[in-house]
Parts: C-alpha cells; structure tokens; sequence
C-alpha cells in the first residue's frame, strides 16, 4: 500500500472523482477538495504530500493557492487547467509548480506525472538527508562566501545576520549548494539539474523566482545575477 496521500483541488466534482479513482488504484490515499480555501485549511492542519491543483477556481484560484504555500513548502504541485495558453503553463511554473496539465487530459498520464514527482521530490529529500548525516560534526557552518549566513546543516536551519530564516527544501539546496562554490557561477540547467533533477523538464524560470524568494527572505545576500548564463553567491574575498 502506497503511503503517499494527495489532495485533488477541482470544483468539477466528475474530474474529481475520476482523478481520485485513479490515484487510489494506485494505491495513493486521497482528499479531493472543491476550493483553494479548503485547501489552504488542509495545508495548516494536515498537509498531503502532493497537490493536483485546478487553475480556475471559485474564489482564491489556483495560481494564488500555490503563490502562497510555495513561500513555505516544496511538497510537489501539479497544476490542471482547461486553458491551454502558454503563458499560463509559464505562470504556473514561475509560481513553483512542478508540472502542468491541459483538460482533458488521461487519467493514467496524471498518475504517471504524479509518480514522477513523488519520486523526485524523495531524492531531493534524501540528497538533503545525506548533506546532514556529512555534517553531523560541527553542523553550524558559517559560510565563506558570506559570514552573516549560516547553515545548520543537522537541522536544515539557515541563520542570516544572527536571525533564523525559515527555508523550505529547495531554498536550504540552493543556498547550500551556492555556499558550498563561492564565486562560482552556476548556469540555470546546471541548478535545475542539482536542485530539481535530472528528469525535470519544466521551464528554467523555476530557479528565477527560487532566487526572488531567496533574496527577498535574506535581504543583502551577495546572491548575484550573471546576465544571460545564472547566478553565483559572491565570495567575500571578491567583494570590495
């Protein structure tokens, strides 16, 4: 029996259920849910592990769903929607989801979208996981390329300038992984490829608002944008 319980957010109850029916074949628990403000009730009192999520929605819409809980969580999010523009797919995208379906899609490429991301989103925890148990000596590791940053890498904490910042999963890789080569320049396939996965295929603007987020939580980071290739985190050396 799968242990994975995924919540299924889509006022069409039919979609709903067929989705569900499918999932739970597979052996996935499932919650379906027929708003965004239902939804955001689950995420604060027992939040699933993976979310299928309509676009349009009464009320509060997909895209302001994952706005919010992206800011706290990388739990796996894959977005459904009748529109099949792409600057919808690219919103949803540049909003943190993980994948992006157009209606009517087949249930069974859902299921298969789904088991996708479940499975990335467990090497990103292990990857994490492993970067703890290296560290497990002398875990508060003040950085090289920036001193006012800290990691506790046994707890997966970041302090910046004395104060704890919360940081979900994909923030804590990023910043380690840039901590870790000050000065370096990482190119935008290079850091999907080392924080996302090597079978990710979303659009590389994921790591544009990774790095908004990131810069917005630790105001003055050196996290610097080199035009037209990535980003560096700049080594304190190099700064005058």
């Amino acid at each position: 029996m799968n242990a994975y319980r995924i919540a299924i957010v889509d006022d069409d109850s039919n979609i709903r259920q067929i989705v569900e029916a499918y999932l739970q074949k597979e052996g996935y628990t499932t919650v379906g849910l027929d708003t965004a403000e239902e939804a955001l009730r689950l995420w604060q009192e027992n939040p699933p592990d993976l979310w299928v999520l309509d676009i349009m929605l009464p009320g509060m819409n997909g895209y302001e769903f994952c706005r919010r809980i992206r800011m706290e969580t990388e739990a796996p999010i894959i977005m459904i929607s009748a529109r099949d523009e792409e600057v919808d797919k690219i919103l949803g995208l540049e909003l943190g989801s993980d994948d992006y379906l157009t209606k009517p899609f087949s249930p069974r490429e859902l299921v298969a979208r789904v088991n996708r991301a479940l499975r990335r989103w467990e090497q990103m925890k292990q990857r994490l996981s492993g970067a703890a148990g290296e560290a497990a000596e002398g875990h508060l590791q003040p950085t090289a390329s920036a001193p006012a940053l800290v990691l506790d890498m046994e707890k997966r904490q970041i302090f910046w300038k004395g104060k704890e910042v919360e940081v979900t999963a994909k923030e804590f890789q990023l910043l380690r992984l840039l901590a870790d080569h000050p000065n370096r320049a990482f190119s935008r396939d290079e850091l999907l490829t080392l924080v996302w996965g090597d079978d990710y295929y979303g659009s590389d603007r994921v790591v544009d608002d990774l790095i908004r987020r990131i810069r917005k939580k630790l105001d003055g980071i050196p996290l610097e944008t080199v035009w037209g290739f990535g980003y560096r985190l700049r080594g304190q050396e190099e700064r005058r």
